[in-house]
């Protein structure tokens, strides 16, 4: 037993989609057209770089334009979830031999100076003393003596 329906194709030659999701009206014609396929442009959005700065402490500037940079991270421990400290260490290039041991850095990273540099080290202003920002003294400071 089959069935077969006997439609005019006159009623789908002026089948349209009209829905702005589909880019505008379409005619959908019963013989098929060579036709070029809509070109996609690429998003002008720049890819997202991750880990391009760090921030760590100089412990060794004895070598020629490289300083050696200790970064401090806490993670959670696997075994206790307490919150832990992990230390590593980064060669950075230091073009003017600026930096001194116990320095603040900020490692940015760049293309491969060498096999092991790959960062450059930029300086990071000392902070203020939060003493003097208060603008109170305290009673230690006092000079007033009763």
């Amino acid at each position: 037993m089959s069935l077969t329906l006997n439609l005019p194709l006159s009623q789908f030659k002026s089948l349209t989609l009209s829905t702005p999701f589909l880019h505008g009206t379409t005619t959908i014609s019963p013989t098929p057209t060579t036709t070029t396929a809509p070109t996609h442009h690429r998003s002008t959005l720049l890819p997202i770089r991750a880990m391009r700065s760090l921030q760590g402490r100089v412990i060794c500037s004895t070598n020629d334009k490289t300083v050696n940079v200790e970064v401090v991270r806490l993670a959670p421990h696997p075994k206790y979830k307490r919150r832990v400290r992990k230390k590593k260490k980064f060669q950075a290039h230091d073009p003017d031999n600026q930096f001194q041991v116990g320095d603040i850095v900020q490692l940015e990273k760049c293309k491969p100076i060498s096999k092991n540099k790959a960062f450059l080290a930029i300086p990071v202003p000392k902070r203020a003393d939060s003493k003097k920002e208060l603008g109170i003294a305290l009673e230690s400071e006092s000079s007033e003596q009763v």
